[in-house]
């Protein structure tokens, strides 16, 4: 594989206006190569080698669980049906805050999101509302919740892991407020069942859905300006503005996918499960942030990948799975995902760092 070739609007200003000095063009040029999409970090490479790491994981589960299927029952339909299902919840959310990472924001509030959305397309649905416009309804209020969050951030020029935390403890106030302490039900029917919560064999709905928005955002990030705009955003701010980008638009564009992907999750997720309950997917939003970092995602904004997003997802259930299929305690859970985080954040680092 060739190596990543990697950007930065520093070294392409430079460029242009080597190119076309005293030609008055200079920036013209640099907007030019901007639009192109130059300027995007790339990091196809790395996200190659975590694909097969994960290769590698699936394929020693496999002979594990061949060699002692008793003990480690990894081939059983139900548990591959229950990770197909399970993982496009933590792989949609994560597709929305990875998105917002590499604009260089944050989103703690998906998991309050994630519930209210789907709390209030269920309590719609339990008033005799079209399961399709309840669903609408409920996209459209995490839609709204990731535009209020992108507001609060960037007019009020608080940062977003401040403003979104204060968010979340707000939706989730709101939820309860709305709903009560209780579980609400949904029995999803005819077309919308099959949509949100049918299989094809071993495969859920869910998953063609995860799927399909991972091959359009990742249009949207290599093949559209607004996806070239985000990269600019968490890139470099500076130069971005410099060379003409509206930064703020790019990061409310990012903050509204967020808060879309949340919502999508929860209407898939209430449809499979058939519940929602406001106490739960209290950890989303890390497990989420944990997912992006785990697939390459830089912290500082502008890089990632998707494919990298999605791996990280599937990576963090893997963990979670092989663990209760060997019994070990609840608690061990989350270790093992902090310390897998703490681990790529520091190899990326490391990378970073010797590929300057």
């Amino acid at each position: 594989m060739e190596p990543v070739e990697r950007f930065s609007f520093i070294q392409v200003a430079e460029e242009a206006e080597e190119t076309e000095v005293g030609s008055g063009f200079a920036l013209g040029g640099f907007l030019a190569a901007l639009r192109r999409g130059e300027f995007r970090y790339r990091v196809q490479q790395s996200a190659f080698y975590l694909f097969l790491l994960f290769l590698a994981t699936q394929i020693a589960s496999v002979v594990f669980a061949l060699v002692d299927s008793q003990r480690f029952n990894y081939l059983s339909r139900a548990n591959v049906s229950t990770a197909l299902a399970t993982v496009p919840l933590l792989g949609i959310t994560t597709l929305g805050v990875g998105l917002l990472m590499i604009g260089g924001e944050f989103d703690l509030s998906v998991g309050s999101n994630y519930i209210l959305s789907s709390i209030i397309m269920a309590l719609l649905a339990e008033h005799g509302i079209n399961l399709y416009l309840a669903a609408l309804v409920g996209l459209g209020i995490g839609t709204g919740i990731g535009w209020l969050n992108s507001v609060i951030t960037l007019r009020l020029r608080i940062p977003s892991f401040i403003a979104t935390l204060g968010t979340m403890g707000i939706w989730e106030a709101a939820t309860l407020l709305y709903s009560g302490a209780g579980s609400r039900s949904l029995t999803p029917t005819g077309s919308f069942r099959v949509l949100t919560s049918g299989q094809i064999g071993w495969v859920p709905a869910g998953f063609f859905w995860m799927l399909g928005l991972g091959v359009a955002f990742w249009l949207l990030l290599q093949h559209h300006y607004i996806g070239n705009r985000i990269f600019a955003a968490g890139g470099d701010k500076t130069a971005a503005v410099a060379s003409g980008v509206n930064v703020n638009r790019a990061k409310m564009v990012a903050f509204i996918l967020a808060g879309t992907c949340a919502a999508f999750a929860g209407i898939i997720g209430a449809s499979q499960i058939g519940t929602v309950s406001p106490g739960s997917e209290t950890d989303l939003p890390l497990q989420a942030i944990a997912a992006a970092v785990i697939g390459g995602l830089a912290l500082y904004g502008g890089r990632g990948t998707i494919i990298g997003m999605l791996i990280g997802a599937s990576l963090i259930y893997w963990i979670e799975d092989v663990l209760l299929l060997l019994g070990a305690p609840g608690y061990y859970l989350t270790a093992f995902v902090g310390a897998l985080t703490i681990m790529a954040v520091a190899l990326y680092e490391f990378i970073r760092r010797h590929q300057k």
